[in-house]
């Protein structure tokens, strides 16, 4: 563990039940035989057609600067992400590929596990703390080891963040069907994944911890058994999960603008 909207449905409609009869047969000295009627039966209702899933379009902002291309995109992309971040930015960022493991990270938050050496932030400073009684617990302590990252996210600006995103869409897009995913849309999935987010439960009590080897884990199943993303959100604490979820919501107001 540690290591450190509208939808739309379509209903099936079922087939009408199919009744076939026999016919009288005689054998022997023409005797005749009860007529055979096959009993009634009815066909099994076609299965619904799965409801589409959301589609969020994004339209890329026009500029006369040309894009750069995936892999030659680090300094254009950073220095974006400078102008609304400022150059505190750089104490938390992986400057190498940037896109690629932001699209990465952003596929693998809500499973199990995720590659971290390719996430596109630093591990976070300082080490976890556990108290260490009768029972292993987690420690109050940990959120602060978030501060300096969330005080960098509380202060941004998620239109302005949101225009980098569109501005660099089709990089994002590129990587996205690059991961293996030619169908795709990378847009979609973001929604999807900051959903996802959202739906992390806050922990109330004391939070009990098992070691059952080098790393720490969850002593509650339900929470052990949550997504990469989801344990990132219950590890840092309830204040400072609930600031980064206002920053998801306000950016998903920006890129979720659904097609009609």
């Amino acid at each position: 563990m540690y290591n450190e909207p509208k939808q739309w449905i379509w209903w099936a409609i079922p087939i009408g039940v199919v009744v076939a009869a026999g016919a009288a047969l005689y054998f022997g000295r023409h005797q005749r035989e009860p007529v055979a009627v096959a009993t009634p039966v009815k066909t099994a209702p076609a299965p619904a057609t799965p409801p589409a899933p959301p589609n969020y379009p994004i339209e890329p902002t026009e500029t006369d600067k040309p894009l750069p291309t995936l892999a030659d995109s680090d300094p254009a992309i950073q220095e974006s992400l400078a102008e609304v971040f400022g150059r505190t930015l750089e104490n938390f960022v992986v400057p190498k590929e940037l896109i690629r493991h932001i699209v990465v990270t952003v596929d693998n938050l809500p499973r199990r596990k995720t590659a971290v050496t390719r996430w596109p932030l630093k591990p976070t400073a300082g080490k976890f703390t556990v108290n260490d009684g009768v029972e292993l617990t987690l420690s109050e302590d940990n959120a602060a080891r978030y501060a300096p990252l969330i005080k960098v996210i509380q202060g941004s600006d998620a239109v302005q963040i949101a225009a980098i995103y569109r501005r660099y869409y089709p990089l994002f897009q590129q990587a996205y069907v690059d991961l293996g995913y030619p169908n795709g849309y990378f847009n979609n999935r973001l929604i999807e994944v900051i959903d996802h987010l959202l739906a992390t439960p806050e922990l109330t009590g004391t939070v009990k911890l098992t070691q059952p080897s080098v790393f720490y884990t969850f002593a509650d199943p339900t929470l052990e058994e949550r997504s990469a993303g989801q344990k990132v959100l219950l590890r840092m604490g309830n204040a400072n999960a609930a600031i980064v979820k206002l920053k998801l919501r306000e950016l998903r107001r920006e890129v979720a603008k659904q097609e009609g």
